[in-house]
């Protein structure tokens, strides 16, 4: 990987030299758009290449594996038995208590019973919550069901981070795990991430997210896009105290969330900002990338397209608001460059844009980004140096060619253009969780801009064949533009084909299992268990089922 990597950063430099020279270049309009495109892609690639050579290093060390054999008594389980769930926590010699978080808005009640049956069933004693903010009856029978905390908000102001922060006005435990409803933790969870903790500066431990669902083009190129994040880039953020959270898959120290004031409600993104704020404070995260917690990617162009703009609107935010190269900001140099990567990586999803409208530019108006006296295989070469060695890494680190990947990284221009300019204008955008229990829009009313893009550049592809065919010569605009519209394309046929798997079901029905009445007014108990009553949050606690709700 670092031999590939250093290859690969060599051809960028190569291309880029080939780019400035003053010698290759063409018309002032198609040069300056292809400048500001690659200058993006290019300087986020050197980023990204000089991270991964820097992660090299494993954040265990022998403080972890110390802290990891002392966590369980051999003595309490020497005498109280087998059953790994109740084996208290131990950490710098005392007992610690464990908060497993569930964030809930409206996932099915099956995969919500996946998790928290798997929650549950992890090894170490710890409590398990699930907060419900889609205020669902099912999923409060489900709590009682399987033994869960139940907790239910009166609004949902601060959207996930503000259903956690309420959480925590209840829960009172050292540290808290929290995870996304769909994805299902292993039973090593905690076991592998709370040793961590053993230094009193680790304010969180994140681990990746892992997809099991890639069985649409849309979910296998979401899935796929995260593998050399997760891979390769978090691993070289440890480096620099700069792995931040995802949301999801993470264990927190409460010390340190307490000590920002909880977690980040102003922005839908409030995972990197929660992260971005304990940094400022001095904390230390720290990253593993061991599978710990396999979840639901995107799997529809609505999921996708709602993620991606929170992520980028996210990514925005911090670049517009709180720019992590100001002098108030409270980083090391190091860490203000990850975040200044993390703030503008989304801008290099706008860049396609501008590479899809150059090869048009010579097609119609026989404007060309470089010179005329430049060959065919001259600028292939150059050209060959950037993105070839980038299918070559991501062939290395996927195991093959992912044209999935390809595939959405081309497209995803409109998700990326929206988030910046709602930034800008300063609108809001409402919470979407993946997944999620709602009725699903068709995905064309998510991607008119793609598709008016493809019925521009369908025609111009033939006027690009006949203009050739005339000259008795192959230009590289015509391959251009026909790879664009191959793309585009692909990207359509994606769509018609999710359309086609809904009306599946509407000629085959399947019928669904018919859930136990929900219990509205009284929550079913033991005669003798007790029953506590908060008036201020109007919590009502069953001790035997472990059902706390906050009800109207």
């Amino acid at each position: 990987m670092i031999l590939l990597t250093v290859i690969a950063a060599l051809g960028v430099l190569l291309y880029s030299s080939f780019l400035l020279n003053p010698a290759n270049r063409g018309d002032w309009l198609p040069y300056s758009m292809v400048i500001v495109a690659e200058s993006l892609l290019i300087v986020q690639a050197l980023l990204a290449m000089w991270t991964i050579l820097s992660g090299a290093s494993s954040p265990r060390d022998y403080a972890y594996y110390a802290a990891r054999d002392a966590l369980f008594d051999p003595k309490f389980i020497a005498r109280n038995g087998k059953d790994a769930t109740q084996w208290p926590f131990r950490l710098n010699g005392n007992d610690t208590l464990v908060d497993v978080f569930i964030t809930v808005y409206g996932e099915p009640v099956d995969t919500i019973r996946r998790t928290a049956t798997a929650a549950r069933a992890m090894t170490g004693k710890h409590r398990t919550w699930i907060l419900d903010d889609g205020k669902s009856d099912g999923v409060r029978d489900l709590a009682a069901e399987l033994g869960c905390h139940y907790v239910r908000r009166l609004s949902n102001n601060g959207a996930k981070a503000g259903n956690i922060n309420h959480a925590l006005s209840i829960a009172k435990g050292e540290y808290f795990a929290i995870l996304d409803a769909d994805f299902v933790p292993k039973e090593d969870f905690l076991l592998e991430t709370l040793p961590f903790f053993v230094s009193e500066d680790v304010a969180f431990v994140q681990t990746p997210q892992v997809y099991g669902n890639l069985h649409t083009v849309i979910a296998r190129g979401a899935g796929y896009m995260q593998t050399v994040f997760y891979r390769f880039i978090q691993p070289g953020r440890n480096h620099f105290n700069a792995a931040f959270c995802v949301g999801t898959n993470v264990v927190f120290r409460r010390q340190a969330v307490d000590d920002i004031g909880g977690m980040y409600t102003a922005s839908k993104s409030e995972d990197v900002w929660t992260s971005l704020l304990l940094h400022e404070r001095g904390w230390r995260s720290v990253y593993i990338p061991d599978e710990l917690a396999v979840g639901d990617a995107p799997d529809t162009i609505e999921g996708f397209t709602k993620q991606q703009q929170r992520w980028a609107t996210g990514g925005f935010e911090i670049l517009m608001t709180h720019n992590p190269l100001s002098p108030r900001r409270r980083l090391t140099p190091d860490q203000r460059i990850m975040y200044l990567v993390t703030a503008t990586h989304y801008l290099a999803g706008i860049a396609p844009l501008l590479l899809l409208l150059v090869p048009p530019l010579e097609i119609y108006f026989d404007l060309r980004p470089v010179t005329m006296d430049l060959g065919l295989g001259t600028w292939l070469l150059y050209y060959a140096g950037f993105y070839v060695m980038q299918i070559v890494l991501a062939f290395f680190t996927l195991g093959s060619f992912r044209w999935e990947c390809l595939l959405l990284s081309t497209v995803s221009f409109p998700i990326y253009t929206r988030a910046l300019f709602n930034v800008i204008t300063g609108k809001d955008t409402k919470w979407h969780v993946t997944g999620g229990n709602h009725r699903v829009a068709s995905p064309f009313a998510f991607m008119v801009p793609q598709v008016l893009m493809f019925t521009f550049l369908l025609p111009t592809s033939f006027v690009a064949i006949w203009r050739d065919i005339n000259h008795s010569q192959l230009t590289l605009a015509t391959i251009w533009n026909i790879t664009n519209t191959i793309i585009l394309g692909a990207f359509i046929g994606a769509a018609f084909r999710e359309l086609a798997r809904r009306r599946r079901p509407a000629a085959e029905p399947v019928t669904e299992p018919t859930p136990e009445p929900a219990l509205r007014t009284v929550i079913a108990r033991p005669a003798d268990s007790p029953v506590a009553v908060l008036t201020r949050d109007d919590l009502v606690m069953a001790g035997s089922t472990a059902t706390q709700e906050v009800s109207s």
